[in-house]
């Protein structure tokens, strides 16, 4: 995470950014901003991520001379004249604060799970010589977006997994395994893959993305590991062994790992086939073998339509292995196997095969799911419409509130004063105009003047993320997708 092409914090900004100081009006000494959702896909946000940006890009003395002199230099050419830099104010930085940002954040703890619309983190300037400051950290600040709504997307798919479990299966101690991490392969870059790999850990311990892993024995104190894998077959591990001897190669890795949870997958050739003749029969007493051993055989789908496919591979592996009803009426395999599928995975097609193999009486504990793309990387900004906005301001001895209202699109009209949120009657609220007790805000100092004021973690984190019975209805939400 920390070969990066950009080190510089003053590089770490929309070049427009640049020129802002001198925009605001005559005798501005004070500037304070605010990040929320304004709404989008989800009806509330899980809160994630902001603790790795300060420590890994606002921290400790992270200007200096040598910064100042790389950023005069390439914003020269980039805004094509050298007179817009704010070179002096950064010196001011380094010569009265050491090269620390003079700026206090306070924010809504990590691992919060609030409705949409709510302020999430506010930032204002410390020394009234730098009030353009506030603004000049949007771009990195905002990037939060993005962990949090890995967070909040994982988290409706752990609703959705909690739902179906509950209902057919006579426990939900599977729940937190069963939606395992495949993205790394599918995000943009090694830092994409550990920032949202850490996200989904906070609600599974699940993952192949052992990027998020490191970066939480970096930034959030964890001393192992946040998510679990395991020896699981990729394609070219059974297809080398070629069509006509596939069985050799489930075999062989049933023998290598005999006693561990394995995943073969059976989509090579003929996935009907592979679970009705291969593991079905004719190696029907290795696998039998591997389950006296303690082992557990997970068979993985990978094409076709999930809902069609999980629910006839369960019907086939029953014919062979088995079938038992639980105790909420529920058929479901022995428990050394089970089906995995991990092709088309999202909250909405995973909630199709769930409910698919409830309407035909199967429990969702013999059923696990990956997800790649749809869990780290087919989202933007805007699918929680994620915002920061300039809301109050003080201009010589005046502070006055700052708001944006475009009659074109209302949704887009912004907070004013000083905010503050509170739980009223057990719902969150955010309080304008600086009307907000301080002594219930349950927005926390976080940061200022470039120490770290809070350092949680992780698993502070993943317990204040919990599903509760605050939640809204999963059910609903999904057929408002519809």
């Amino acid at each position: 995470m920390d070969a990066a092409p950009v080190n510089n914090v003053i590089l770490l900004a929309d070049s427009y950014k640049v020129g802002h100081y001198q925009m605001y009006p005559p005798g501005t000494t004070h500037t304070y901003s605010y990040f929320e959702s304004r709404g989008g896909k989800f009806p509330y946000v899980c809160f994630f991520g902001l603790q790795y940006i300060l420590k890994r890009w606002l921290t400790g003395p992270v200007v200096t001379r040598e910064a100042v002199e790389e950023a005069k230099e390439l914003y020269k050419h980039a805004l094509r004249t050298d007179t817009i830099f704010n070179e002096a104010g950064w010196n001011h930085i380094i010569e009265h604060h050491g090269g620390h940002l003079p700026l206090r954040i306070k924010a809504v703890p990590e691992g919060t799970v609030l409705p949409t619309k709510n302020v999430l983190f506010t930032v204002e300037n410390t020394d009234p010589a730098v009030p353009w400051l506030t603004s000049y950290i949007e771009t990195l600040l905002v990037q939060a977006w993005y962990p949090m709504t890995v967070a909040t997307i994982s988290r409706i798919n752990k609703q959705i997994l909690h739902h179906y479990h509950e209902l057919t299966h006579e426990n939900t101690d599977k729940v937190e395994f069963s939606l395992h991490d495949c993205g790394y392969r599918g995000v943009s870059s090694v830092e994409t893959a550990a920032i949202g790999g850490a996200s989904h850990m906070i609600n599974f311990q699940s993952s192949d993305t052992v990027a998020g892993t490191c970066l939480l024995r970096k930034y959030y104190h964890v001393d192992t590991v946040g998510g679990y894998s395991g020896p699981f077959a990729e394609h070219s591990t059974i297809t080398t062994w070629g069509k006509e001897t596939e069985a050799d190669g489930h075999s062989h890795i049933l023998d290598v790992f005999k006693g561990t949870m394995v995943g073969c997958v059976a989509d090579s050739y003929n996935v009907w086939e592979c679970c009705d003749k291969i593991f079905g029969q004719k190696l029907k007493d290795k696998v039998l073998e591997h389950a006296k051993s303690g082992g557990i055989l997970s068979i993985r789908p990978d094409s076709g339509e999930p809902s069609v496919v999980v629910l006839r591979l369960l019907e086939i592996l029953s014919k062979h292995f088995g079938v038992e009803v639980n105790s909420k009426g529920y058929k479901t395999l022995p428990p050394y196997l089970m089906v995995v599928q991990g092709d088309g995975m999202n909250y909405k097609t995973m909630g199709e095969v769930l409910a698919v193999m409830e309407e035909n009486g199967w429990s969702a504990g013999c059923v696990g799911f990956g997800a790649g793309a749809s869990l780290l990387q087919r989202m933007d900004r805007d699918t929680l419409k994620c915002a920061y906005k300039c809301s109050m301001a003080s201009i010589g001895d005046k502070e006055v509130e700052v708001f944006k209202a475009p009659v074109t699109d209302p949704g887009k009209t912004s907070k004013k004063g000083r905010l503050s949120l509170h739980k009223e009657d057990g719902k969150y609220v955010t309080l304008q105009h600086g009307k907000g007790d301080p002594d219930t805000d349950l927005l926390v100092p976080v940061f200022e003047n470039g120490k770290l004021l809070l350092d949680y973690t992780f698993q502070e984190i993943r317990q204040r993320a919990q599903l509760s019975e605050e939640d809204p209805d999963i059910m609903e939400f999904l057929k408002a997708c519809e």
